[in-house]
C-alpha cells in the first residue's frame, strides 16, 4: 500500500490534534497489513476498533479488518468490520455466532473522511450494547441487521488466527479489499472504549467531529496504534 499524507478537513482550522498521515489501501493491487502471529490477548471479550477512513469508490468495498478462527461451533465464519454490498456498514460473524449489526444507513461519499468506533463488550448484561457502532461520534441505533452476541462470547479478533486489515480472512476474494485511505488506526485490546476516547465535537463548531491524540491510551497485549508515519508505523 503507497503512503499518502493528508490533513483532516476541520481540524486544523481550530489548532487541534492534526494528523498527518493515512494509509492509502487499493483494491486493484490486493493491498493489505498482516502480521503473522499475536501473543496472548488481554481479553477476547472486549475490545475496540477505532479508524478514520475515506472510501476510494462507490459502491463502499471491502472490510476494515477480518478474522477466522477455523473449525468449530461458533468459529467457523470470519469476523470483522465490513461494507456490504449494499453500502451498509457491519461487525461481527458471517453466521451470526458472535452476533452481528448492520446499519440502515449507506456509505457512498467518496470525498468525505469518516471516523467509525466498533465496540465487542460481551459481559455487558444489556445484550443491545454487546456489539456498538459509532459514526463520526454518533451511535449507530437503525440497523438491518441486528443480532444480539451471547453473552461472554469470546471474539477472535487480532489473537493467534487467521487474518489482516483491509482484507478478508484468506485474502483470496478480491471483492472483499478495502479500497480508500485508513489513518489513525487503533486497536484496544480489553476494553469496551466509546467514540469520545478518539475524537470530539468542536468546540466552535459542534457539528464539527475531530479527532483527538491517542498515543496515551491503553491498547492491551495485542492492541496496537497504526499512524503510517513510515512503514515501520
Amino acid at each position: 500500500a503507497n503512503m499518502v499524507s493528508f490533513i483532516l478537513p476541520g481540524n486544523s482550522a481550530t489548532g487541534g490534534y492534526e494528523v498527518a498521515n493515512s494509509l492509502r489501501f487499493n483494491d486493484g493491487s490486493s493491498d493489505y497489513l498482516d502480521k503473522s502471529s499475536y501473543g496472548t490477548p488481554t481479553s477476547q471479550k472486549k475490545f475496540t476498533w477505532s479508524c478514520w477512513f475515506k472510501i476510494g469508490e462507490t459502491p463502499a468495498r471491502g472490510r476494515f479488518f477480518d478474522f477466522w478462527k477455523g473449525s468449530g461451533s461458533g468459529f467457523s465464519y470470519s469476523n470483522g468490520l465490513f461494507f456490504t454490498s449494499s453500502n451498509q456498514l457491519g461487525i461481527g460473524s458471517g453466521d451470526d455466532s458472535n452476533g452481528r449489526i448492520i446499519t440502515n444507513r449507506v456509505f457512498r461519499d467518496p470525498s468525505a473522511w469518516m471516523h467509525v468506533v466498533a465496540v465487542f463488550d460481551s459481559p455487558n448484561s444489556t445484550a443491545a450494547d454487546r456489539l456498538q457502532l459509532y459514526v463520526n461520534g454518533v451511535r449507530e441505533t437503525s440497523f438491518s441487521t441486528s443480532v444480539d452476541a451471547t453473552q461472554n462470547q469470546d471474539y477472535q479478533a487480532f489473537t493467534s488466527n487467521h487474518g489482516g486489515i483491509g482484507t478478508y480472512y484468506d485474502k483470496s476474494t478480491s471483492s472483499e479489499f478495502f479500497d480508500g485511505y485508513m489513518a489513525e488506526v487503533v486497536f484496544i485490546d480489553g476494553l469496551a472504549l466509546d467514540a469520545t476516547s478518539f475524537g470530539e465535537f468542536d468546540e466552535d463548531s459542534p457539528t464539527i467531529w475531530k479527532p483527538k491524540n491517542v498515543s496515551g491510551l491503553t491498547f492491551g497485549n495485542n492492541g496496537f496504534y497504526l499512524d503510517f508515519e513510515d512503514s515501520g508505523s
